[in-house]
């Protein structure tokens, strides 16, 4: 009867640790922010800080921090230059796996309105710095806006990687949706889903992200 319990003990503490190793049974969540500080006419300052966690409210996977410098090609044109610090947690349920990573970016970005939609296209490319290896990410992202009213805005975005270090060109798929609310000319709150199809899993998240847009650029007499 001991032998039947320890079993059964073992059992059960193997399907919950398995369960634990599989982060496609969870739903994450990403704690954002988003920063845009216009300077001058032409020139601007980003800043993101992201908080990504495997579950809610435990177990992070990934801080990541971005700082950049975007210059306004024209009024629907842009480009940005920044540096990016990442730090991953690659396991699941356990500790270890965490390394750091350095990457260069830089952003095309380019905006246009057909009737009341708002289409968004940034193709990025990335150097990445990690465990004395480099690669190259190369990213585009189509993202589509709809005003609801005043306050309200709904989005929808797909975004494609490829890997120009790796056997396969793709990498990795990020599609995603929600709602944003403007709560002032300043602050603007967001609320979304977003799935992450990478290493032939699929990923759930829900994101909770803030974006504050400053203008620092004196006003014209």
């Amino acid at each position: 009867m001991k032998k039947i319990i320890l079993v059964l003990a073992l059992l059960t503490f193997s399907i919950h640790l398995t369960s634990q190793q599989n982060p496609e049974k969870e739903l994450g969540i990403w704690y954002m922010y988003n920063g845009s500080h216009t300077i001058s006419n032409k020139f601007s300052i980003k800043s993101m800080a992201h908080f990504r966690f495997f579950e809610i409210g435990e177990d992070m996977q990934q801080f990541i921090g971005r700082f950049g410098a975007n210059y306004k090609i024209d009024n629907t044109l842009s480009a940005t230059l920044g540096y990016a610090f990442l730090t991953t947690d690659t396991s699941f349920g356990i500790d270890g796996g965490t390394f750091n990573e350095h990457r260069i970016y830089e952003d095309l970005l380019a905006n246009h309105k057909i009737s009341v939609l708002n289409f968004s296209h940034r193709l990025r490319g990335e150097h990445r710095f990690f465990n004395s290896q480099t690669g190259h990410f190369l990213r585009y992202q189509l993202a589509l806006g709809y005003p609801i009213s005043k306050k309200w805005s709904s989005y929808i975005y797909d975004e494609v990687f490829l890997d120009f270090d790796g056997a396969d060109a793709y990498n990795q798929n990020w599609l995603g949706f929600g709602f944003k609310y403007q709560l002032s000319k300043v602050v603007k709150l967001q609320l979304g889903y977003m799935n992450i199809n990478i290493n032939n899993q699929n990923l759930d998240r829900i994101q909770l992200g803030v974006a504050i847009s400053t203008n620092h650029t004196k006003k014209q007499q």
